[in-house]
């Protein structure tokens, strides 16, 4: 396959298998929710499963690159490959374990030279998949004070400081990759997070959220960087492009 050809599908396969992952999630959650299962089972077998899942699926169709999960051992060779996968099985494990719960996600993401090039985030309890294969198109914007997500446990003092620069409503929703996809998807206009990420819960809504045309980088305005020696990614910023400069203004003062 030419490098060209291969990049192309990079992004369909990111795309499919977070889908997939997302459906066999939708399904062991219904079963295990209806035979009773604890919620701490149904957290273990939802990692379990969508790990096995798409480590063993990209073990066939990309059998030279290498792969960093969530839910894997993670290899020091990850750091000389010229073609790294990220992923993360189950985003927003809590929100899963909860029936009825949406704000939940898959990442898959391809890291090339430290940067995502191609990336998938599945929302399988909404039925979609956004991803860089047919990256969405960021909504125009709305009239109103902007609205800026959080983590529901773990809010940051840097959210509440832009929140009040900006005169922003605040909403609170579980994964990474719920809230990146909330801005993408015109439900969000900003989204700060500060403390308790990986490399894993940014990586794929990063590439979505860029190719959609949505402001990524980290609190600092710099850029992120992947594949790194130590894969805690702390903090993170996705907005609309015309609100970068005052919410960076906002965490310059945080």
């Amino acid at each position: 396959m030419s490098t060209a050809r291969q990049r192309a599908d990079d992004h369909h396969l990111a795309a499919d298998l977070a889908r997939r992952a997302g459906e066999l999630l939708v399904e062991l959650r219904a079963r295990l929710t209806t035979a009773g299962a604890p919620a701490s089972l149904v957290r273990a077998e939802g990692d379990r499963q969508a790990h096995e899942l798409l480590a063993g699926e990209l073990a066939a169709a990309r059998p030279a690159d290498a792969v960093l999960s969530e839910e894997g051992d993670d290899h020091s060779s990850r750091l000389g490959a010229e073609r790294v996968w990220i992923v993360d099985p189950l985003d927003g494990t809590r929100a899963y374990s909860e029936p009825g719960r949406t704000d939940w996600a898959v990442h898959v993401a391809l890291v090339i030279d430290e940067r995502p090039m191609a990336g998938a985030v599945a929302l399988p309890a909404l039925g979609l998949t956004l991803s860089t294969a047919d990256p969405p198109r960021l909504p125009e914007a709305r009239l109103g004070p902007p609205r800026l997500v959080v983590s529901r446990s773990r809010p940051p003092r840097q959210a509440e400081v832009v929140a009040a620069a900006l005169g922003a409503e605040v909403a609170a929703l579980g994964s990474a990759g719920a809230k990146a996809m909330a801005v993408v998807r015109g439900e969000a206009d900003v989204y700060v997070h500060a403390g308790g990420q990986y490399e894993w819960d940014s990586c794929a809504p990063a590439a979505v959220a860029k190719a959609a045309g949505c402001f990524v980088s980290r609190l600092d305005g710099s850029r992120l960087r992947y594949n790194q020696p130590d894969v805690y990614l702390p903090d993170l910023v996705v907005c609309r492009p015309e609100l970068a400069g005052p919410v960076l203004a906002a965490l310059r003062t945080a």
